[in-house]
This record gives structure tokens, C-alpha cells and sequence, in this order.
């Protein structure tokens, strides 16, 4: 590995190549098996894929898991499989095939491994994703963003993006997210990135205005590349904040992406003003029926100092999205798409991810963040590399107190935790990388301090009525784990 230097490394990075080039072609002839036979008999191809897993990733998982995945297999009602079909059904066959290959073998299978073993060696925390912005610039202004106040002030160089990616797969990242400002403003780098680094995932939030025709036929020859679109809802409530026809661009960006069987999802953020929109029946069945396959739901930060704090969902507004959210996962519900909402899913994801828990956001002057809504730093990537980042002194205050609360409906050191925040950016010295008008973490935190006061009683009621089970592997430090 070349992080650690020396000629023992290079030759080290040299072996580590040759074989995972070869276990990764072997990899790929069987995938290939298994896709030629999922219009023949997807039950043998699936069981298959399984048997392939368990061989690969062994003891990551239970016997029982892997059994209960088997068994579902085998169930012509189970809504998951369902599912599953449908994103086959619409898929390009390479869009499908490099999505196993770079999701399921490089990051979860081998990449995962990786993590874990450096963990333990660097004693910080090594992500499982890595999200950057690879421009400031965004053609939108969409109400209570940052982004795109900041305007066409920073880039970060294609040299910079591509060795932020060959030292994060040195420490066993494979997935890439790119947000901004608007990352399709640098369509080209982001298809010459993907071109170079096969191996990786790509994911892309996007507002939908730059997708067309030519661009998703590259994407589709690439096939390591996929999609969050923003959307808010309906016609009115998306937008009222993202402008006059926004709402049907996403339209539009969503007919093309089904069309050339593009794996797709949404990101939307929920406020006090949509979150009845943005989880009703109608709308979730529209773009699942439009190709969306899954959504990621964000919690509205009064992240700024423009920042509206009134549109923070009210405490039965969020109690709403833990129940609504969890019964569209359910098989009670016959609607296939599978969402995630960060803020209230802590519990499957070990509480707060950032700080290179589990991600953290480089910005487009090279700022490394601990989270896309904390814009503090002490580190840069121009000047450090994605290691030393990690083991940075912000980056190791979030490892070392992590979790941030034994109740996972409170992860956030910021909004549920206020008083955390400005500790560690105190003790660190942190600085503040807004790219327009830096905000004291005082002045942040003291926007939350309601919201979080309001809440704790509430979330404490709902976690003592859930039942919890405990984890086989949590990454914190070690004298968290039992704290």
C-alpha cells in the first residue's frame, strides 16, 4: 500500500494489485454466469449470487442470514424479491453488472474488509464512502441551501479528485459521492474519473437540468455511475423552493434515466413545509413508477447564517417520518422503493456516520469536513492526504466521541447534541469554511438548542419502545463501544 511508503510497500501495492486483479476478473466471469442465467431461472441465478456471497464475504454474516436471504429467494410473495426484479427488468445489463461488481465485490465484500483492517492498524476511522464537491458553481438557488449562493469560486482540479479516489481504494473506499454546488457542471472530468477508475461507484446528487440524451449514453457505456435526484414533492411544494419549472426538469431527467436503464434514486429534504408531500402514497408511487428505486431523506439543518430554523419539521412532524418511513420498508406496503432517512435510521448505522465514521465531505476549495452540514475543518486536501485527514484533529474529536448518544434517534453532535459541536471545534481549532459567510459554531448550535430541547424527550420515549439488537461489529473507538 502506498500510504504506508518505502520499497516493502511499493512492492507490497504491487502483489496487492496482481491479486485483486485476479480475484476481481474471477469475480466478474462469475457474475457473468449468473446474469446470463437471470432470464432463464432467476431462482437458480439469485441462489447462485448467495452462494457467491457467503464464499466471498464468509463470516461477515451469519449462516442464519444468509439462509434467511435463501428462504426469501425462494418466496414468490416476498416483496424484496419483487423488488429486486424490478431493478433488473429496467436495468441496462452493464449498468446492473458493474453495480454488483463495484457495490457488491469491491466495496461491500472486499472494500469492507480493507476498512476494517485499517482501522484497527491507523486507530481513526476509515468511511465507507467518501463524498466531494467537485465545483461551488450551481445554475440554481434553491431556498435554504448554501450551495448555491457560493458561486463559480472553487473547483477542485481532476488531479485533486483522482487521487482523493487512489488513496481513499488504498484504504478500501470504493464508493464516491459528488454533490456541490452542482457536479454536472463538470460533466467531463466526472466521465474521465469514471473512465479511470472502473473499479469504483460513482453516485451523484444532482438537480436534474444537466442530465440528456449524450450524457446518459456515456453513463450507460461506463455503467459506474448512478443518481440522487433532488425533488420536494409536488409541483407546488418542490418548486416554491427550487424555482418555476424545476419540477418538471426532474420529470424529464427522470423519463431519460429509466429510459436507458439508469440506476436512479431521490434526495429530498424534508422541512416543516413538505414532509406530508414528500411521503404520501401518490407521490412515492409516481417516481417509483417514473424508475426511482430507492430515496435518501435529509433532515432540514439551519445550517447558515441566512438559515431558517422555522423550517425544521415540528416533533410529531419527525415522530411521522420514523413510522412512515419504516412502514414503506415493510411488507405491508406495496409500494417498491426502498427509503433511507439518515436522521432517523441511526439505529442501522451505528448513530452519527460523519467525521469518517462511516463518510465525510471534502468541499470544492479542498476543505475536508467532517459532515456535509458541519463546515468546519483543520485539514485540506492540498495539503494532506485522505490518511492524514482522517487522523486530523476534528476527524479524531468524532472518533473519539462517537456515539455522540446511546440513542440513535439523537446521533447528531449539531442538531439533537448541541452542546458537542462547539467543544470539539473549541478544543481542535477548527476553523469555519463557509464560502460566503462563515458562522460561529455558537451561533449554529445556538439555532438548535429548541429543536434538540424539544426532542429528546420525545425520541427517548419512542427508543424505550423499540426493541434493540446488538450489533456484531460496531466501529467506535474501543472504550465506546461499551460506553
Amino acid at each position: 500500500m502506498t500510504i504506508l511508503g518505502g520499497g516493502k510497500a511499493v512492492m507490497s501495492e504491487r502483489t496487492d494489485n496482481i491479486s485483486h486483479g485476479i480475484q476481481r476478473k474471477a469475480v466478474e466471469v462469475l457474475v457473468d454466469a449468473v446474469l446470463r442465467h437471470v432470464d432463464k431461472d432467476r431462482e437458480k441465478a439469485f441462489l447462485q449470487a448467495v452462494d457467491l456471497a457467503e464464499e466471498f464475504y464468509g463470516k461477515g454474516f451469519t449462516k442464519e442470514d444468509y439462509d434467511k436471504v435463501r428462504a426469501a429467494i425462494k418466496d414468490p410473495n416476498n416483496k424484496w424479491m419483487r423488488y429486486i426484479n424490478r431493478v433488473l427488468d429496467e436495468t441496462n445489463p452493464n449498468v446492473a453488472k458493474m453495480a454488483i461488481m463495484n457495490l457488491g465485490y469491491e466495496a461491500f465484500f472486499r472494500g469492507t474488509k480493507m476498512i476494517r483492517k485499517n482501522r484497527e492498524i491507523y486507530n481513526c476511522n476509515i468511511p465507507w464512502l467518501i463524498l466531494f464537491d467537485p465545483t461551488s458553481a450551481c445554475n440554481m438557488h434553491c431556498a435554504g441551501c448554501w450551495a448555491g449562493t457560493y458561486g463559480n469560486k472553487n473547483n477542485l482540479s481532476f488531479e485533486d479528485m483522482d487521487r482523493i479516489i487512489t488513496e481513499g481504494k488504498e484504504l478500501g473506499v470504493y464508493i464516491y459521492m459528488l454533490t456541490g454546488g452542482e457536479p454536472l457542471v463538470r460533466k467531463k472530468d466526472i466521465l474521465r474519473l469514471a473512465e479511470k477508475h472502473r473499479d469504483v461507484e460513482f453516485s451523484i446528487y444532482t438537480n436534474s437540468t444537466l442530465i440528456d440524451d449524450t450524457f446518459c449514453q456515456e453513463v450507460v457505456r461506463l455503467g459506474n455511475i448512478t443518481f440522487q435526484l433532488s425533488i420536494e414533492g409536488t409541483p407546488e411544494t418542490n418548486d416554491a423552493r427550487r424555482g418555476d419549472g424545476h419540477y418538471a426538469a426532474v420529470m424529464n431527467a427522470m423519463d431519460l434515466l429509466k429510459k436507458y436503464g439508469i440506476i436512479f434514486g431521490t434526495s429530498i429534504c424534508y422541512t416543516r413545509a413538505n414532509v406530508e408531500a414528500v411521503t404520501s402514497d401518490e407521490f412515492l408511487k409516481m417516481i417509483t413508477e417514473k424508475g426511482a428505486r430507492f430515496g435518501f431523506y435529509f433532515h432540514y439543518m439551519p445550517v447558515g447564517n441566512h438559515a431558517v430554523p422555522d423550517l425544521m419539521p415540528t416533533v410529531e412532524q419527525r415522530k411521522y417520518m420514523i413510522e412512515r418511513i419504516r412502514y414503506i420498508r415493510s411488507s405491508a406496503s406495496d409500494i417498491d422503493f426502498f427509503p433511507m432517512d439518515f436522521q432517523n435510521d441511526g439505529e442501522a448505522v451505528g448513530g452519527c456516520i460523519a467525521g469518517g465514521r462511516n463518510y465525510f465531505h471534502i468541499n470544492s476549495a479542498g476543505d475536508a469536513e467532517p459532515c456535509v452540514f458541519i463546515h468546519y475543518s483543520n485539514a485540506n486536501i492540498h495539503d494532506m492526504s485522505v490518511l492524514e485527514i482522517l487522523k486530523s484533529p476534528l476527524f479524531m474529536a468524532y472518533h473519539d466521541g462517537q456515539p455522540f448518544n446511546k440513542n440513535h434517534l439523537r446521533p447528531c453532535p449539531m442538531l439533537e447534541n448541541p452542546e458537542c459541536l462547539p467543544k470539539m471545534v473549541h478544543e481542535t481549532g477548527a476553523h469555519s469554511t463557509d464560502l460566503e459567510s462563515p458562522e460561529s459554531v455558537e451561533h449554529l448550535c445556538e439555532k438548535c438548542k429548541e429543536y434538540a430541547g424539544k426532542w429528546a424527550p420525545a425520541a427517548d420515549e419512542v427508543w424505550a419502545d423499540q426493541v434493540h439488537k446488538k450489533k456484531a461489529y460496531e466501529n467506535y473507538k474501543k472504550d465506546r463501544v461499551k460506553a
